[in-house]
């Protein structure tokens, strides 16, 4: 969310910003000014009332204890109306704070001056790529029928037991599946990640937190009774590990990594691009974040960057690294890299991972700061990776690395699986 002083003090910069996004913001922008001006006037008028109700009472009790019950009941009749008017204001200055609010709400993170103008995905831009791109026979396949050649991933069972976009993994596909999540969790451990265990349910503050709500409730699963949602990411139980925290700066960054199942409710769709493990309703997920220092998080996001990068590089996928463009980016992030694999058995780009800064946006939100060493506070800047999303990930291991022979596994996760081949 964006503070309401920077709104303020940077208002042409911020409709500048957000236009990127092909966002006109204007009106929402001079709506939050107007109405920020109109609940201080309310606030002053408020606090000056209750001053002199303060003041009043005072003098009601001086009166009292000097046997002036008249005088003191002349003042109480004027307290009366004095009430009255208090309660108005403040009514009136919850009702301005709420509108004030889902306004802030609506407004999305400004894009950093690296992000791209653009009107669709079409417009992000590609600024790393390595690996070649896998030459595969006639008789190669996709990875939903290498799944059902090997008996490894069963969609049809997935479907039977709960619905479509629940997969069942069997066999030596649940050890692959298995050996990818320790795998990413000890890269991530080895360059510093603290790796935590968090739970696969939030509350609606944690769900505000990290930008999930309130406008993203189709997105996710949700369970009435208890008021509570199924998590999208990791990403979002990790970071609300900070909420309402004051951090020393001595302390900076914190970084952690989880491995969490995800679960999300997508509009459903029908077509190739969307079978198999390409877009599922649960699946796992590896994730990186960090809480860093303003000066230091763009740096920090590069270093993310490279590590993702290592480790698709340790598993001999070709990939890629796009800039999204102001109209492909997530409402919370500042700027964001992608990460596609190329799925051979598909001749198509998987995004497998999505590497963000977020700035100070989800940090006003959680009200997570940390304090410099003059003693003072200040927001805190966050950022978030997938290291990584496991079905394309899957997706792409098993048609790139299929072989007349069985498909062959990395010799990096050979020591995680126990075996070499699928066959």
């Amino acid at each position: 969310m964006l503070e309401i002083n920077f709104i303020k003090e940077n208002k042409d910069l911020v409709v500048k910003s957000l236009s990127k996004r092909n966002l006109d913001s204007s009106f929402m922008i001079e709506s939050v000014i107007e109405i920020d001006i109109k609940k201080r006037k309310i606030q002053t008028e408020l606090d000056s009332l209750l001053h002199q109700l303060n003041l009043i009472s005072k003098d009601i009790g001086d009166l009292f204890k000097k046997g002036l019950q008249k005088e003191a009941q002349i003042l109480k009749e004027k307290t009366v109306k004095l009430k009255e008017n208090s309660k108005k204001l403040n009514d009136d200055l919850i009702t301005t704070k709420e509108e004030l609010q889902s306004i802030l709400n609506k407004i999305p993170n400004i894009p950093h001056e690296l992000v791209p103008a653009g009107k669709s995905e079409e417009d992000n831009v590609e600024i790393f790529s390595d690996g070649d791109i896998p030459k595969l026979t006639g008789e190669s396949l996709p990875h939903w029928e290498l799944a059902k050649k090997y008996d490894i991933i069963d969609f049809e069972l997935g479907n039977k037991i709960t619905g479509a976009g629940f997969p069942v993994y069997k066999g030596k596909g649940a050890k692959l599946q298995r050996a990818l999540i320790s795998f990413f969790l000890d890269m991530n451990t080895q360059a510093g990640y603290n790796e935590v265990q968090v739970p696969h349910l939030i509350n609606e503050q944690s769900g505000f937190g990290t930008g999930q709500l309130p406008d993203k409730e189709g997105m996710m699963y949700y369970i009435n009774e208890d008021n509570l949602y199924l998590i999208p990411t990791a990403e979002v139980p990790a970071t609300n590990i900070f909420r309402d925290e004051i951090i020393l700066e001595s302390d900076l960054p914190k970084l952690l990594t989880s491995y969490t199942p995800c679960f999300r409710r997508e509009a459903g769709s029908y077509g190739a691009h969307v079978r198999g493990l390409n877009r599922l309703h649960q699946f796992d997920k590896v994730e990186i974040l960090r809480v860093e220092h303003p000066n230091n998080s763009y740096a920090a996001l590069d270093t993310m960057v490279e590590h993702v990068k290592s480790i698709i590089n340790k598993l001999k996928l070709p990939f890629r690294i796009l800039k999204l463009c102001g109209s492909d980016l997530g409402f919370t992030s500042s700027l964001t890299y992608d990460f596609e694999l190329f799925s051979a058995g598909q001749s198509k780009w998987l995004e497998v991972s999505s590497v963000s800064n977020f700035e100070t946006f989800q940090a006003n939100r959680l009200k997570l700061r940390f304090k410099n060493k003059s003693g003072k506070t200040q927001l805190a800047h966050t950022l978030n990776g997938s290291s990584l999303a496991l079905p394309r990930v899957l997706a792409t291991l098993l048609e790139n690395n299929q072989t007349p022979n069985g498909i062959v596994i990395p010799d990096v996760l050979v020591p995680y699986t126990g075996f070499s081949i699928i066959d």
